[in-house]
């Protein structure tokens, strides 16, 4: 899945998701049982893990009427995904953030040097 199909997920839908990705392929009622009291609707978590599969974070498997479903994409595309978001929501460009952190001195110009030096070496 290309970084343009994926969508920004709402609280609830990350939460869902965040389930899948740390215990996998689950049943709906599974899917339940990981909630604290008091847990939400089947019907509810049933909905909105449709609508995850119609927006390609899932896929799901019949074992006769019932689906077990299981993730599509990974917590790590989804987070490259959300950074390049956010990076160009704030800051317009990876190359401005950068300068924002160096300006504001998160990040020191010997901690640049030495992550241009790891990638360099990365390259090679």
């Amino acid at each position: 899945m290309s970084n343009t199909e994926i969508t920004k997920l709402s609280e609830k839908k990350e939460v869902i998701m965040n389930h899948f990705w740390d215990k996998g392929a689950l049943f709906v009622r599974e899917l339940r049982e990981l909630y604290p009291e008091p847990q939400p609707h089947f019907n509810t978590l049933s909905t909105q893990v449709r609508e995850l599969e119609q927006d390609g974070f899932l896929d799901h498997k019949a074992y006769g009427p019932t689906y077990q479903y299981f993730p599509i994409i990974s917590r790590q595309e989804y987070s490259r995904f959300s950074m390049g978001g956010f990076i160009g929501n704030y800051f317009g460009s990876y190359l401005n953030a950068v300068s924002a952190f160096v300006g504001d001195g998160k990040v020191s110009v010997d901690e640049l040097k030495e992550l241009i030096s790891h990638l360099e070496k990365k390259q090679k």
